[in-house]
């Protein structure tokens, strides 16, 4: 006989799960950014802090050559205007 409420709970899908994980990730990065920006930090110090810590974890996970070719795309990415907000170009 199954233990199962009836009718049984939908588990998420594992891709909405780690869409879930990243929209968090991003939500606290996003706060801790904003409250440096407002105890004065400058936001070119703090790209540049994150990219590093961002970069030093990729590596530390994925070695020197796989976080090199991700950060190949990245670069793609970025010069195709993939992170750009709209009406932002330089």
């Amino acid at each position: 006989m199954s233990t199962l409420p009836t009718p049984a709970i939908a588990l998420p899908e594992i891709a909405d799960m780690a869409a879930d994980d990243r929209h968090a990730a991003l939500t606290y990065l996003n706060d801790a950014w904003v409250e440096a920006v407002r105890e004065g930090l400058d936001e070119d110090c703090l790209v540049q802090a994150a990219l590093f810590t961002a970069l030093r974890s990729l590596v530390a996970t994925y070695g020197e050559t796989a976080s090199a070719e991700y950060m190949a795309r990245v670069a793609e990415r970025v010069a195709a205007g993939d992170y750009t907000i709209a009406g932002l170009t330089h």
